[in-house]
């Protein structure tokens, strides 16, 4: 299920990014996804000390996520990445790419934090998406 999203790369005047899309717009039920963890299953964290692995299971919950709401990353309008340290912006976009058509990005943020809810995690994800009424 694709939602009608519209997609404005860069706004005239606004420098293009090859890592977001400055706009993204639509119509239809909005969907919010809380921040997500590096967390499995049982609630064990995956990728102690590993960015890669952890982003691979952040990206794999927001899917999980989506999913339950009928929606797919193709809906998603906007992602909030919450990093401990920027440097792992890489393992972030490696991930992301890996699910989502890096032709047709959400609008982003990315915010380094000075900690997340236990020490261990390096990265949560927040998600908003549009499914068409």
């Amino acid at each position: 299920m694709n939602s009608s999203l519209t997609h404005i790369p860069a706004p005239e005047g606004v420098a293009p990014s090859t890592a977001y899309t400055h706009v993204v717009l639509g119509t239809g039920r909005f969907v919010a996804v809380s921040g997500q963890l590096a967390l499995d299953e049982q609630g064990r964290l995956v990728g102690e000390g590993d960015a890669a692995a952890q982003a691979r299971q952040v990206f794999e919950n927001l899917r999980r996520c989506l999913a339950a709401a009928g929606a797919g990353f193709d809906d998603v309008v906007k992602l909030t990445y919450f990093v401990t340290d920027m440097a792992h912006m890489p393992a972030i976009r490696q991930a992301r790419d890996a699910f989502m058509d890096p032709a047709r990005l959400p609008a982003s943020s990315a915010v380094q934090v000075a900690a997340l809810v236990r020490p261990e995690f390096l990265m949560e994800v927040e998600a908003f998406a549009i499914l068409p009424e």
